[in-house]
């Protein structure tokens, strides 16, 4: 019996392989594009051409479409994988036995990267509020050899002297290159990631908001376009505006497909409810009523839409004509859904708009492209209103404009920001689910970026995070936020039990060492050092979680664990996955160890082939690793694996 080892190179230990999942796409569709040659697979562009018609495949630069100076490395970066991975941070966490929502601390593009085999497909929504490129927002050059090392230099973590957080210049920002080079990947990235009727929502101003059009219609397609939302963010000011006072911005809107978005309703607004106020015999199915006009002074000549409602021996006309068809006029006097009165000598006919339809599900409203407020000195209040003081967010997104797109969607669904800035959006989720007794979910990602106490606007932000004794980071801010609006929350709310907690984890390198021989140094040496090739102070945890990462559970699975001959040993999912992570592994502890396992397994009775991983220099010598996993697989647990 032998026990497979997870290596730096097994598909295992690195993230989704995007170029292998595209290829095997197309492989289905069309078997006879993919060839085999001395460098690997590969498309056959001959036989592309052939299957689609020679014109319709092109390389040219004369093309429809929005092209910039490196938009094929922003590209290629997308289908990278990360050889990161995320580390948790109980510690730094709320109720993190129970709680469903995520904070991951790191670059979200390599965040995205990971979260690609763990959520693909399982977004509902996603709202972002990107830089918007004005001269004064954070530039970050991802690094396409090695963006873990990039990462970790620029937030301080290694000596090297790095790249550093700068802000892009007005002069740079015309070219709008480096904007769009860090925007590619990470909207392609987060594509994945949503259901096939998730939308993403991305808050931007008039500085880029014709690029991102473009942008979104090259990732996600023109005909999965949805809306631009114009919202009104300000009631006043532009004193040192020097042509128009901006008192708009935009968030545009797309689908992963269209297709399977269906109808949009948002819930009625409180003020609109009020107008339901008459009651007939259909009141306990359908709830009350308003009425509304039937005749329209629509400009369309409609003439099947004119014809007589006979009542009382009296034929009513419309001026213009009736919004709906004779026959569904008839309908609705049959089943008395029209309200027929005579008002100054004239007759008017209207028609019974229930609050609820005919399953007895309230009606919604649809949502309108322009939005009046709520505005950003809402968003700066509301933070106040924490305790927060100056955080150093200049006028972040109010609450009700985010909750305002949590009901595009359901009310279990889960949400992604991957740049969280202040916390708005995990905010927003758990006030509306203590609103509506939801049970959505967020992920939220956020780079740490050092707050400089020199610049005045970041001083009094610096300043809190040392009486917090937390880093000075941007992070640091959108977690603290995110425990006081929970509070605030629970205080408004006392009979509302739902999830207020937050799992934090942090980008960091894979726990696995990658063999990176060193000229330098003897073979024998480094052969010595990479007996144990799981990296120096990273725990049981660590690795378990860059497990979950890698076979694609999600981070908040539930994980049971009990002490069997010594060891601890965890059972993820049910038992789908088991695994023992110590340090030693004796010959003298094989037996009682791959007994306690089986008997558990057994108990646990998981619904699927389970899996079982331990750590490879763990094992006191090859006797004990082939016996161990003799004694699993003869329990019928052949998948056993080491790292």
């Amino acid at each position: 019996m032998s026990m497979e080892t997870i290596t730096p190179e097994s598909p295992e230990a690195q993230s989704a392989n995007l170029i292998a999942k595209n290829i095997e796409a197309l492989r289905k569709l069309f078997p006879e594009l993919i060839t085999e040659g001395p460098e690997g697979v590969s498309v056959n562009v001959d036989v592309l051409k052939q299957l689609v018609g020679d014109r319709t495949v092109t390389d040219c630069d004369e093309k429809y479409g929005l092209n910039w100076f490196g938009k094929r490395r922003a590209r290629q970066l997308a289908l990278t994988p990360s050889t990161g991975t995320l580390r948790p941070c109980p510690e730094e966490s709320e109720n993190w036995d129970t709680t469903q929502n995520l904070f991951i601390e790191g670059d979200n593009l390599e965040v995205l990267k990971l979260l690609q085999k763990s959520y693909a497909g399982k977004v509902k929504l996603i709202y972002i509020d990107p830089p918007y490129n004005t001269g004064k927002d954070f530039v970050y050059k991802d690094d396409y050899r090695d963006n873990i090392k990039n990462y970790k230099k620029l937030t301080g973590q290694v000596d090297e002297e790095g790249s550093p957080l700068t802000t892009n210049t007005e002069a740079s920002g015309r070219f709008h290159t480096d904007w769009l080079n860090m925007m590619y990947p990470r909207l392609k990235l987060a594509r994945n990631l949503l259901q096939e009727d998730g939308l993403v929502f991305i808050s931007i101003d008039d500085v880029e908001a014709a690029r991102l059009r473009l942008l979104l219609d090259d990732i996600f397609g023109d005909d999965n376009f949805i809306a631009v939302l114009i919202w009104k963010k300000s009631y006043g000011g532009g004193a040192k505006a020097k042509h128009v006072v901006g008192l708009h911005e935009y968030i545009i809107v797309y689908a992963r497909d269209k297709e399977k978005v269906g109808f949009i309703e948002l819930p009625h607004d409180p003020a609109v409810i009020k107008y339901y106020k008459y009651k007939d015999e259909k009141f306990e199915q359908r709830g009350p009523y308003r009425t509304q006009p039937l005749a329209t002074t629509s400009m369309d000549d409609r003439p099947n839409l004119r014809f007589p409602i006979l009542w009382e021996g009296v034929e009513i006309w419309p001026e213009k004509q009736w919004q709906w068809s004779r026959d569904r006029v008839e309908k609705a006097l049959a089943e008395n859904e029209l309200v027929i009165t005579k008002r100054s000598g004239k007759w008017v006919v209207d028609y019974k708009q229930y609050l609820k339809d005919k399953d007895g599900k309230e009606r919604g409203a649809k949502p309108f492209s322009l939005l009046e407020g709520p505005y950003t000195q809402i968003g700066t209040k509301e933070i106040r209103d924490l305790e927060m003081g100056n955080s150093g967010f200049t006028f972040p997104k109010p609450l009700n404009l985010i909750m305002t797109f949590l009901n595009y969607g359901k009310p279990d669904d889960t949400i992604l920001d991957f740049f969280a800035g202040s916390g708005t959006t995990g905010h927003a989720v758990m006030a509306q689910n203590a609103k509506d007794g939801g049970n959505r979910r967020y992920i939220l990602a956020q780079l740490p970026e050092p707050l400089d106490p020199e610049k005045k606007e970041q001083k009094t932000a610096a300043e809190f995070c040392d009486k917090l004794g937390k880093p000075r980071t941007i992070a640091e801010l959108t977690k603290e936020r995110l425990r006081r609006a929970a509070r605030k929350i629970k205080e408004e709310h006392p009979d509302w039990n739902g999830d207020t907690g937050f799992r934090v984890f942090k980008l960091d390198s894979s726990n696995i060492k990658a063999w990176n021989p060193h000229p330098e140094e003897d073979v024998e040496t480094q052969l010595e050092a990479f007996v144990d090739h799981i990296e120096e102070g990273r725990t049981e945890a660590d690795l378990l979680y860059e497990l979950l990462l890698k076979l694609g559970l999600d981070l908040c699975v539930p994980i049971e664990q009990r002490e069997i001959a010594g060891k601890t040993v965890y059972a993820i999912g049910g038992g789908v996955l088991m695994a023992c992570l110590a340090g030693t592994i004796t010959t003298d502890e094989v037996e009682a160890l791959g007994q306690g396992i089986v008997e558990w397994h057994k108990a646990l009775a998981p619904a699927g082939d389970t899996t079982c991983v331990f750590r490879d220099s763990a094992f006191e010598n090859d006797v004990a690793k082939t016996t161990l996993a003799a004694i699993l697989e003869q329990a019928g647990i052949p998948n056993v694996r080491s790292l």
